[in-house]
Order: structure tokens, then sequence, then C-alpha cells
């Protein structure tokens, strides 16, 4: 199959997450035909074995999806998480219980990062508010921090994929229940990656003063509980929301010290909600700081390509969304750069990336590289570029 004894005990026991490009390969090895795959391979897979009869056309990528989202709903159903109506009957709970319920979130998170929140975030709510009422289930008393934390981070991806998708009045909701539940769980690491989302939403709106304000009191509030890898997350958000301030003196000592706990980090100590943190998404918030920089004095768009460039081949291949939004900041960069053919390229390839992510927040960003060409709207290429990107506006309204 083309993978070392490592990589394979890496499938095996490691997170649960979708690999396309993996599968492709391995469906070619096995001579499984294109048109029986869930998904549609990246590149188009080269499969061995020849079909004789002809095939019906394999599902759109969303249908696949979706095929794969009934399945987990199956798996949940199955486990005794959620019923037939989203309505499940009480039952006494062990621990069993919350380790199922939180592999069923490590299953809806790795297809967030891959397919977008836009996809799974009705689903995703159903279950996390179902979930919510085994809190008045009967269960052991020591068995109560950890129901409720698991709980609590059920409520945190509801909200993060509606804020993907675009729903943030839901996401508000299920925030704050899941900074509740965080809270009453005494994790202060979770209700930190709450505040941290909230954070996160509070810049998609640009809202900045409080989106700071929120990860200021997410850090004095972890205390001693703070990691190396907790810090460096939310020093570099607050870092991107000086910048948007036009504070970016602050917002370059910040990015230092970020970068200062991320060479602390040691992922045995980390909690698994900061299993997704990696050197790309510290570097992509380089790429912000400067794009910002570089929006108030140009000198420094080449500095932002550079980050963001860096922060791209660093990300995960699962995390295709922080690839897309990567992708989109370079274009920026490119432009801000006075690189508008290597923009357009660049702009062309995200157009296309931007329809296998089911994300408004990717969309809004996608729309919103129109600020950043005005200097070149004299380039015929760029203006047919500008064209497609409010067409887009147009289609999503």
């Amino acid at each position: 199959m083309g993978i070392t004894q490592a990589q394979l005990s890496r499938v095996e026991n490691g997170p649960p997450m979708v690999h396309l490009d993996r599968l492709a390969h391995w469906a070619a090895v096995f001579g499984i035909p294109e048109a029986y795959l869930w998904f549609t391979p990246p590149g188009r897979s080269h499969m061995t074995g020849a079909v004789t009869r002809r095939e019906p056309p394999p599902p759109a990528p969303d249908e696949g999806r979706r095929a794969l989202l009934a399945g987990i709903a199956a798996v949940a159903a199955g486990a005794g998480l959620i019923g037939s109506t989203d309505v499940v009957q009480p039952r006494r709970i062990g621990a069993a219980d919350v380790e199922r319920l939180n592999a069923v979130l490590t299953l809806y998170r790795s297809i967030d990062r891959e397919c977008g929140g836009g996809l799974l975030h009705e689903e995703v709510a159903r279950f996390a508010e179902s979930v919510y009422r085994m809190l008045d289930w009967t269960h052991p008393a020591g068995l109560t921090p950890r129901l409720v934390a698991a709980v609590a981070a059920a409520r945190q991806l509801a909200g993060w994929t509606a804020l993907d998708a675009g729903r943030h009045d839901h996401a508000q909701r299920h925030f704050i229940a899941g900074e509740r539940a965080a809270l009453a769980a005494g994790d202060a690491p979770l209700a930190a990656m709450i505040r941290y989302a909230q954070a996160k939403q509070l810049q998609h709106l640009r809202h900045n003063r409080d989106a700071l304000a929120t990860l200021q009191l997410a850090h004095a509030q972890l205390g001693s509980q703070a990691t190396p890898a907790t810090k460096a997350l939310l020093w570099g958000a607050e870092a991107a929301s000086a910048a948007a301030l036009g504070d970016h003196r602050t917002a370059v000592t910040t990015l230092g010290k970020a970068s200062d706990q991320f060479d602390r980090i040691s992922h045995e100590r980390e909690p698994e909600s900061m299993g997704f943190y990696n050197r790309g998404e510290l570097l992509a918030q380089y790429g912000r700081v400067y794009r910002d920089k570089a929006r108030q004095d140009r000198r420094h768009a080449p500095e932002a390509v550079r980050w963001v460039e860096e922060a791209i081949a660093a990300l995960g291949i699962t995390n295709v969304r922080s690839t897309v939004l990567n992708e989109v900041g370079l274009c920026s960069a490119l432009f801000l750069a006075d690189e508008p053919e290597r923009a357009l390229t660049v702009g062309a390839r995200v157009l296309e990336q931007a329809r296998g992510v089911n994300s408004r927040r990717v969309l809004d960003r996608v729309v919103n590289l129109r600020r950043d060409l005005a200097r070149h709207r004299e380039l015929p290429e760029v203006t047919a570029f500008e064209r497609a990107l409010t067409a887009r506006a147009v289609a999503a309204a």
C-alpha cells in the first residue's frame, strides 16, 4: 500500500481523520472504481483494474460528505448519544459513554477542518443540544466533571461550525452554553478555547477591540493552567487584533511572545483540544499582522508574502480550510506587494479551492480581496478578477 509501519501505526492509533489523498491512493491499490467512492479523488486518482461495464457517475463531493455525516450520526445513534428523533431516552451513563461522545466530536472536527462548517453546522448543533440533556441523566458523581467538559466541547464545536457557516446568532448561543458548562466543569483550558472561538468571531465581524478584551480575559483566567500552546494561540490572536486596530508595535511584540511559547511546546503535556495547533497556525498570524502593516506602508508587503507562504507550507494537508484562508491571504499580500500577475494566479486557484469548502467565512474573505487590488484596476485581468469576486458576493447574498 506504499506506507511505512510508522505511518500505518499513526493511522491505526492516531486521531480519526479523513485523508482524501491517502484514501484515493488505497482505492487505486485495491482497484476500486471512482464511481464507488464517496469523495472525488484530489487531482483524480489513477485507478487500477479496468472496469468493463459503464459505471454511473460518481456522487458530487457534498453528496458524499453528507453520506459520511449520516454515517457519523448512525454511529452516535448506535452509541445511544442521539435518538431517531434527536431525543434520547434518559438512562444511566458511564465513562464509556463520555469516551464515545468525544470520539464522535473528533470525527466531526476532522470533517469541519476539511470541508467547512457550512456542511455540518446543523447536524453538529442537533448533536450538541441532544447530548446537553445528558447532564440531567443518572451517572456516577466522579464522572460529572468529564461529562460536563465533553458537553461543553460539543457546544463549542457547534458554535464554531455555526460561525464558519455565517450563522453568528447561533454561534453566540452555543458559545455561551459551552462556556457556562466549561466553567462548571472547572476546565479553564476549555473555557479559554471557547473564548478564543468567540474572539475569532469578533475578529471576523471586525469588532477587534472586543476580540482583544475577550482574548485577554481568557489569558488572565487560565492562570497556572496555561500551557505554552494555549499561550501561543491566544497571543497570536491578540497580535492580529492589535494590528487590525493599527497598533503594529504591540502586534509585533505580542507575536514574539507567541513564538517564544511555541518553541516551548511539549505535545505530551498539552490538552487534546490543542491538537490542531501547529507552526502553520502561528505563521498565519504573522501573515495577518504584516498584511495590516503593508496596508499602511507597502514596504512591509514582501514580508507579508513570505510569512503567508511559510504558513501554507507548514499547515497540515487535512486542514483544508486553513490552507484556503491562507491562500486568500497570499493573494492579498501579493496585490499589496505590487505583484498583480502572481496575485491573479493565486486568486484563480483560490476561487477554485473555495468551491470545495462549504464555509461562509472563507467566502467572505475571498470577496474581501477587492480592497487590496485597487491599485491595479487599470489591468484588464484585475478588473475581470474583481468582477468574478463581485459575482461571488451577489450569488451568496
